[in-house]
């Protein structure tokens, strides 16, 4: 009897693994024992300072934040136990979508286990036979397979290139769809630009199309609001980022939403979301609100004039292009005490390997002064490429 390790099988791992290797682009979870930016990489007791992380405003670590979450393992334990249409839904998961819906000023919202799941369920939703999609070619990988399901059940989905608008615009003016939706990141996580919300509302309502936003690394963004006469924004968001949770939730109207609720597989065939990460994300909810909320996207705005001024978002991107070039660029970082982790393909388009820095409002001062000073010696300057 063969086993996985050979055979046919045996062979067609070991041939897949040797290609990712050859080609630089084999990759193995290292583990950081951390609490916020500072931790300790646990293979060589080594003390470092993470630039990766999208904890954005470092409310993972908020007292209150990790008060919730512990209350709410008290009161709930450790799990839901069940989905969300048996018996997994807690009053905790009704109070979140309440607050996300006030938050993002949308009728309601519904809370998915991750980001990447409340992407897939809506798109495979709301595609279908007579529904055209649009879509940016650097959009997120869940949007991405959320096309591919919405392909699947009859829908046409066109991918244009990156912030095109000409081409946008010529195909929602093709006839031939019943129903179009436009599909757009609205911060993209790997190049930290961002898409023309206002312009992309203009199109839709000239379209009578609907636009569906992903606004997972939107921390320094005003939330998009639907125009008064066209069709509503639909709003795919995350808790694990901006919030410093897990989940992810999509907000709109009512009617819509509660579609979802009965129709996308991902929120129907899946345990709840637990009573920990629900509770967390509803009080860093409150913080965000707040006036301390307010201090914390100011400090973290204040970090990015210092690495790259004018830049909209947190998420900095040094293009290097080969893959090799990427991982020597990353490993010098480390040995200056910087985590900056390579990202090449197929994260990123070939030829296009980078460093991705992520800024956080946890990041102290002599830290981003640190990271700038490390990214002039690689060549990398202040102001670098995008």
């Amino acid at each position: 009897m063969t086993t996985p390790a050979s055979g046919p099988w045996g062979e067609w791992v070991q041939a897949e693994a040797d290609a990712i290797r050859a080609a630089d682009r084999w990759r193995e979870p290292r583990s950081f024992d951390a609490a916020g930016p500072g931790g300790r990489l646990t293979a060589t007791g080594r003390d470092v300072v993470s630039f990766a992380s999208n904890d954005y405003l470092g409310l993972s670590q908020h007292p209150a934040v990790k008060a919730a979450a512990v209350d709410a393992v008290d009161r709930w334990g450790a799990g839901a136990g069940a989905s969300r249409h048996v018996v997994g839904s807690r009053p905790v998961h009704h109070d979140l979508e309440a607050a996300l819906a006030g938050w993002r000023g949308t009728e309601a919202a519904t809370v998915f286990p991750t980001g990447y799941a409340a992407n897939l369920g809506v798109l495979s939703v709301l595609g279908g036979p007579g529904v055209r999609i649009h879509s940016d070619e650097l959009n997120h990988a869940s949007i991405i397979d959320g096309c591919r399901m919405a392909r699947a059940n009859g829908a046409e989905v066109r991918v244009h290139r990156h912030l095109d608008l000409a081409s946008l615009e010529a195909g929602l003016a093709e006839r031939g769809a019943q129903r179009q939706l436009v599909v757009a990141d609205s911060v993209f996580s790997m190049d930290g630009d961002v898409a023309p919300v206002e312009l992309l509302l203009e199109l839709c309502a000239a379209h009578d199309a609907l636009l569906l936003l992903d606004e997972a690394h939107a921390v320094l963004q005003p939330v998009p609001l639907s125009p008064v006469d066209g069709p509503p924004v639909v709003q795919v968001g995350t808790l694990s980022k901006t919030l410093g949770a897990l989940g992810g939730f999509v907000a709109g109207p009512r009617a819509l939403v509660e579609l979802l609720v009965n129709r996308a597989r991902t929120h129907i065939f899946t345990t709840a979301l637990s009573p920990a990460d629900t509770a967390a994300a509803l009080a860093a909810v409150g913080v965000l609100r707040s006036t301390e909320g307010d201090a914390l996207r100011t400090r973290l705005r204040r970090h990015v004039e210092r690495v790259r001024p004018g830049h909209p978002t947190p998420v900095l991107a040094v293009v290097l292009g080969d893959e090799a070039t990427a991982l020597a660029a990353s490993a010098e970082l480390l040995e200056q005490g910087l985590l900056v982790p390579a990202i090449r393909p197929p994260t990123v388009p070939p030829g296009t390997s980078r460093l991705r820095v992520a800024l956080s409002a946890a990041h102290t001062d002599d830290q981003v002064e640190q990271l700038v000073e490390a990214l002039a010696r690689l060549g990398s300057p202040v102001g670098g490429p995008v």
